[in-house]
């Protein structure tokens, strides 16, 4: 399997990655599509031609970002829909709301380092249920959607990830001391993983599924791990780290949702608008923003386990 690289790289926008490209008569959507890089995202796509659908929690705001998108890029067809990832029901009903086919889903939405442990009411660790398994359900539930005219995934992970494998045998931090970003990296993890499995599983369907590290971009993803009480160590990692744009960070997501460059890919990790290479964790010691990716976040038996782990857990 060759290493895919591409013309661009870190400093790379959204919009650099798809000039050129026509996905007039696509359909898409975009999780989270209402701040961040989500926003960047869906405008992006639009401005390719796209229809988007923001699947939002707060649809009035999602509304407004809607209108602005419309306004700038002249696309009509820049849409808003109700969608609360850790509310399986809610999940269930934006699928099964869909019709026709699905040609890319963004699975962008997440929450970051909550600084105390949360559990949902099924028992999961929140930000594993919001960043993996709500998603899951959504793609899962999508399927059909997705199957009908070869769709694409791209599913937003992070270098976050190599802070922590998914750990089996304890999932929702019951028998040891809850650490924010070893939960947020093992969620993550989830994320490659899922792509990884649902490459293998869904080729023969067309559908294409891969992970995606858009980079450090200060968001309000970022509101516990580097809040207005950051200590002072986060500090100064707040403050050397390599931030990037918005329209940087959804450069990777959208090369991966809609060029050409990516037509047929499957079950890979891509950073900087390329896919990254397969490096040690322990990189993180040394390296403020690796460029890599943990063997054991592309484990085909740990993605395995997951799936079918997850599919218990969204059907239960």
């Amino acid at each position: 399997m060759a290493f895919l690289s591409t013309p661009f790289n870190r400093d790379t926008t959204a919009d650099e990655v798809l000039r050129g490209v026509d996905l007039t008569g696509r359909r898409s959507v975009v999780t989270g599509g209402s701040s961040g890089v989500g926003v960047e995202t869906a405008r992006a796509l639009a401005r390719a031609g796209a229809e988007v659908t923001l699947a939002v929690r707060d649809t009035a705001k999602g509304a407004k970002v809607a209108a602005e998108i419309t306004a700038e890029t002249g696309n009509q067809t820049v849409l808003v829909a109700p969608l609360e990832l850790t509310d399986l029901d809610s999940v269930r009903a934006f699928a099964a709301a869909w019709q026709g086919p699905l040609h890319i889903l963004v699975n962008n939405a997440g929450i970051m380092a909550l600084p105390e442990l949360q559990l949902t009411p099924q028992g999961w660790e929140a930000q594993f249920a919001t960043n993996h398994l709500g998603h899951f359900a959504l793609a899962t539930g999508l399927h059909h959607a997705l199957a009908a005219e070869g769709g694409r995934i791209a599913a937003l992970s992070s270098t976050a990830h190599l802070y922590s494998p998914v750990v089996f045998d304890d999932i929702n931090f019951a028998h040891r001391p809850y650490v924010p970003l070893e939960a947020y990296g093992q969620s993550k993890t989830a994320i490659a993983l899922f792509a990884v499995e649902a490459g293998r599983r869904w080729a023969a369907d067309g559908i294409t599924a891969n992970a995606v590290m858009p980079g450090g971009i200060r968001t309000p993803l970022q509101q516990h791990a580097f809040g207005e009480d950051m200590s002072d160590e986060a500090r100064a990692v707040y403050d050397a780290y390599p931030w990037r744009t918005a329209a940087q960070g959804a450069a990777t997501s959208v090369l991966v949702a809609g060029s050409p460059l990516v037509e047929g890919v499957t079950g890979r990790y891509f950073q900087n608008s390329a896919e990254a290479p397969v490096i040690d964790p322990k990189e993180l010691e040394t390296d403020i923003e690796p460029v890599g990716v943990a063997q054991y976040a592309l484990d085909p038996v740990a993605a395995e386990r997951l799936w079918e782990l997850s599919t218990a857990a969204v059907s239960a």
